[in-house]
C-alpha cells in the first residue's frame, strides 16, 4: 500500500523531523510512505475570516495537486471521527482488501482545511478533541499509521 502524508508546510524543529523520519523508516517495512509539504498561503498577522477562507481554498488546490485520482483521502480535522489504533488498522486493512492502493492523510495549515476540501474527503478523522502543535500532530499521525500496520502484520510493536 502507498501512504501519502500531505501536510501544509515544513516541520521547523529538528526533533520533530527526526521523529517523523524514524516512523517513516519503520513504516517502510509495511508500506511505501511519501511526504508532500505544499507551502501554506501567507496571511497577515490578524487575517479576516474572508482572507482565511480564501487562503484555505488556495491551500486546498495545492493539496489536490498531490492527490491522485482513485486514491482514498483522509482529512485530519478536529471535528472528524476519532478511532482507536485497532480501528485504524482495521480501516487500512479493509481499504487494501477493496483494492485501494493509495491512502492520503491530509493535515492542513494552522487554520485547518477548507470546508469544501473536507466535504470531498473520503473520511474526516481526528486525533483527539484536544489541540496539538502542527508538528507534534504530524509525529502522532505517522506513529499511529505505523502502529496500524504493525497491528495488521502482527508485529510486537503494538501491545
Amino acid at each position: 500500500m502507498n501512504i501519502n502524508f500531505i501536510a501544509m508546510g515544513k516541520i521547523k524543529e529538528a526533533w520533530y523531523r527526526d521523529a517523523c523520519a524514524e516512523y517513516l523508516k519503520r513504516m517502510g517495512a509495511f508500506a511505501q510512505a511519501k511526504v508532500f509539504e505544499p507551502a501554506p498561503v501567507d496571511l497577515p498577522k490578524e487575517p479576516s475570516d474572508a482572507q482565511i477562507r480564501k487562503a484555505l481554498e488556495q491551500e486546498a488546490a495545492r493539496i489536490s495537486e498531490c492527490i491522485r485520482p482513485g486514491s482514498y483521502t483522509v482529512a485530519m480535522c478536529i471535528e472528524g471521527k476519532t478511532m482507536s489504533s485497532e480501528k485504524l488498522s482495521e480501516a487500512l486493512a479493509e481499504l487494501g482488501s477493496r483494492g485501494i492502493s493509495t491512502v492520503n492523510f491530509v493535515v492542513g495549515s494552522s487554520f485547518g482545511l477548507s470546508e469544501q476540501f473536507k466535504k470531498t474527503a473520503d473520511l474526516r478523522m481526528s486525533m483527539s478533541p484536544m489541540t496539538f502543535p502542527h508538528s507534534l500532530a504530524r509525529v502522532m499521525l505517522y506513529e499511529q499509521v505505523y502502529r496500524a500496520f504493525s497491528i495488521i502484520n502482527n508485529s510486537k510493536y503494538h501491545k
